[in-house]
C-alpha cells in the first residue's frame, strides 16, 4: 500500500471522530511515519503531549500534541486491505483518547486495545 493510500485512510478515519469530539480537540497534530522509533518496532501509534484532562491554566503557548500512526507496523500486521482499514481506524481512536486522557487499561476495557 502507498504512502498517500495509508494517508488518506488515517484522513478518513479522523473524518469518522464525531463533531461533537473534534470541536473539543486542542492543539493536536496528526501524522504518519513510515517506521515508529527502534526500541519499539511493533507499535501502530503514538500519542505524545499533555492530555486535555491534564492541562490547566498554565497551559498555554506550548507545541501541539503529536499523534503519530506509523505505517510499517500496520501494514506488516495486516494481511487484506480490510484489515488495514479496521487497524488505522482503530489505531487513531486509541490515539485520539489518549488526547481526552483516556489510559490504556480503560481502552483495554472499553475494547479499543
Amino acid at each position: 500500500m502507498t504512502r498517500e493510500t495509508f494517508e488518506e485512510l488515517v484522513s478518513q478515519a479522523l473524518d469518522r471522530i464525531p463533531p461533537e469530539l473534534t470541536r473539543v480537540m486542542d492543539n493536536v497534530a496528526v501524522f504518519v511515519e513510515d517506521e515508529p522509533p527502534a526500541d519499539d518496532p511493533e507499535l501502530l501509534g503514538l500519542y505524545e503531549g499533555t492530555p486535555l484532562t491534564d492541562r490547566g491554566e498554565w497551559y498555554a503557548g506550548v507545541l501541539p500534541d503529536r499523534i503519530t500512526i506509523y505505517r510499517g507496523p500496520t501494514l506488516r500486521r495486516c494481511e487484506t486491505t480490510d484489515e488495514v482499514v479496521h487497524e488505522v481506524a482503530v489505531t487513531v481512536i486509541h490515539e485520539i483518547a489518549h488526547h481526552f486522557g483516556i489510559d490504556d487499561d480503560r481502552l483495554h476495557e472499553l475494547g479499543w486495545g
